[in-house]
């Protein structure tokens, strides 16, 4: 045989097929490696969205609000947006200022 042919007949036994047998070795080592990497994918992302425009319907389920009370907040300026064709975007950084300057305390409570 020649060089070429051994190394291709040595890739192919490495390489899995759909009968291989899996070890719970290679199952906890592969649990390890996943929650690994998800970890780092959460911590990358600090629990903000992957990106930095989101369409209403994400604000909706971002903020828990219905489509009229999300028209509100931008008729009245609460909420800024840009307005592309027949899609709306709001700026992630935007919506995360409209809550902070919106936060109140308990004493706020008692006093309204």
């Amino acid at each position: 045989m020649t060089q070429i042919m051994q190394q291709k007949k040595r890739a192919r036994q490495l390489l899995p097929t759909k009968d291989q047998l899996l070890t719970i070795g290679d199952l906890e080592s592969f649990k390890e490696e996943m929650l690994y990497e998800i970890k780092l994918i959460v911590k990358e992302g600090n629990g903000k969205p992957a990106k930095k425009w989101l369409k209403s319907t994400e604000v909706k389920k971002l903020l828990g609000i219905s489509h009229g009370f999300l028209q509100t907040l931008r008729d009245t300026g609460t909420l800024p947006f840009t307005k592309i064709g027949g899609s709306i975007y709001y700026d992630y950084e935007d919506i995360l200022s409209m809550m902070e300057a919106k936060k109140c305390n308990h004493r706020d409570m008692l006093d309204g």
